[in-house]
């Protein structure tokens, strides 16, 4: 008789309860990261049982992405903070201009007496911007500038007054006038020397992105800095009265994450949203448990990032941040759907979206000779760990020199579609992996039909960063073309890469091409 079996019977039913439990809890529970897509500078608010989250999108068209949870996890975007950031050469990407990785950069939310408030800045403007509105869901957001233009800037209400913080190292803050038009004149002062002071290491990136909040009477002055040899470190300051004295403190070192600031529940639970670089996808946001010791928020789980949180399970990014499209409208419906951003300025005379039968039509509006230079294409994010999106498209309306299809938009860029040139129409995929614009050809065929289906697929899984390009003409056999681009942050584009729809000329404007639908999913297969 083995007296040991009951134990041992034991012991694995006991382990067998213990994974499938942890297995059921993570299933039920969320995840870091709480999006995995490029959604960086977050700044968050709640208002009553609401969350909203604005976000950076630099030169895309429209700009700063308003988004929307009931649970911190599950976002849809409801708004942007404006429909153009200006009308010029490098906004509109007009006689030989561009703003990639420029633009607008990272906003601040806020809420105060029924209004909402979002602050930002541009070097592409020289402008500081202050945006209002009383329906951040369904009104236009109103525009207040002034110069200079304040690096990551923070805004915060306080005993009557509206303060604006901004800086890089040497941390300032200002009061805001009343109509929002500019700063009070005397009020600009020196709020901390030397914000990375506490890091004590030779610093690559010193203190910036400035988010300023007020908690039970007492200050927090959340920034970045980044040590050399180190990692993207989290930095606060605390002080009893706005204008001092300050003391700070290392938050967090891990992983990398960091950059936002503090949120809470109704319940009372607290947490920081911060972000991670987390290669080709984009710069991920990420969200830390937060425990308040001797009035210090202490971020993460004994100092680390924790995977799994104690909020509901998220429902996935399709169709609140990213989503499949017909292109088929009802009466009253936007021509775009929110999750639809331009490359920059768009030139709405040469783009139209027929509801009815459904279709994206792009006409040519003039001559380029680059696809990175080219306007009006059309973006969404790719989201992880992995994505495809897949388009039909109707070639019969090209001229000679056109160039359509479906792209992977980043400096180092790869795309599948049809060129028209010396007469005849061919499948190309080019990509370029240089950070020049120097494309290569790396497989051309022959078509003699008007329609095509495209296909772009990426893997971002353990930053694999990879992407394959795909054609059918039937919409149900694929074959896979040309060679894998190897996907890569690059700063001068700052952006994670986009699913992009695109046609334009490289002889004469005036050839068009229909998008018959884009379908976007979170696998590759």
């Amino acid at each position: 008789m083995d007296l040991l079996s009951p134990i041992r019977h034991l012991t694995f039913g006991f382990v067998f309860t213990l994974i499938v439990g942890v297995s059921l809890a993570q299933q039920n529970s969320a995840q870091n990261p709480i999006i995995h897509a490029d959604v960086p500078d977050a700044s968050i608010i709640r208002v009553n049982d609401t969350y909203y989250m604005s976000s950076t999108t630099m030169h895309m068209s429209p700009g700063i992405p308003v988004m929307k949870s009931k649970d911190l996890v599950n976002w849809e975007i409801v708004s942007y903070a404006y429909d153009t950031l200006a009308d010029q050469d490098n906004v509109n990407m007009e006689n030989g201009m561009q703003m990639y990785g420029k633009g607008s950069w990272a906003s601040c939310l806020r809420y105060m007496d029924g209004t909402y408030y979002l602050s930002t800045f541009s070097s592409t403007t020289g402008k500081t911007y202050i945006f209002a509105t009383s329906d951040i869901e369904k009104e236009m957001w109103e525009r207040h500038t002034f110069q200079p233009s304040y690096h990551d800037n923070s805004i915060l209400f306080d005993d009557g007054k509206l303060y604006m913080v901004w800086g890089g190292g040497e941390i300032h803050i200002v009061e805001i006038k009343d109509d929002l038009s500019g700063v009070k004149p005397g009020t600009e002062r020196v709020l901390i020397e030397n914000a990375h002071a506490p890091i004590e290491e030779n610093i690559m990136l010193p203190a910036e992105g400035s988010q300023l909040f007020k908690v039970k009477g007492k200050y927090y002055l959340f920034n970045i800095a980044w040590p050399r040899e180190g990692m993207r470190t989290v930095l606060i300051h605390r002080a009893d009265n706005i204008n001092g004295p300050w003391e700070g403190r290392i938050a967090l070192q891990d992983k990398g994450v960091a950059q936002g600031g503090l949120i809470d529940t109704p319940d009372g639970q607290w947490f920081a949203y911060l972000f991670r670089d987390f290669g080709s996808v984009g710069r991920i946001p990420y969200l830390v448990p937060v425990t308040w010791e001797e009035e210090w928020p202490v971020l993460g789980i004994e100092g680390k990032v924790p995977k799994q949180l104690d909020l509901p399970v998220s429902k996935g990014l399709i169709p609140g941040i990213v989503a499949s499209d017909d292109f088929k409208r009802k009466k009253g419906e936007p021509d775009l759907p929110l999750v639809w951003q331009w490359n920059h300025n768009p030139d709405n005379e040469f783009w139209t979206v027929n509801g009815k039968k459904g279709y994206l039509r792009l006409t040519t509006g003039r001559v380029d000779n680059s696809f990175v230079h080219a306007r009006n294409t059309l973006t969404q994010r790719t989201i992880g760990p992995e994505s495809a999106a897949i388009t039909s498209l109707d070639i019969s309306h090209m001229k000679e020199g056109d160039f359509a299809g479906l792209a992977l938009l980043q400096q180092r860029y790869g795309l599948v579609g049809v060129k028209y040139e010396n007469g005849s129409k061919s499948i190309i995929m080019l990509k370029n992996e240089s950070d020049e614009d120097a494309p290569t050809v790396e497989e051309q065929l022959p078509i003699n039909q008007n329609l095509v289906y495209l296909k772009a697929a990426c893997d971002f899984k353990e930053r694999k960063d990879v992407a394959n390009f795909y054609y059918s003409l039937d919409g149900k056999s694929w074959e896979k073309i040309g060679s894998e681009l190897k996907m890569r942050y690059t700063l001068p584009h700052f952006m994670g890469y986009r699913f992009g729809l695109f046609n334009y000329a490289t002889h004469s404007a005036g050839g068009y091409v229909d998008f018959d639908y884009f379908n976007i999913t979170d696998t590759i297969n």
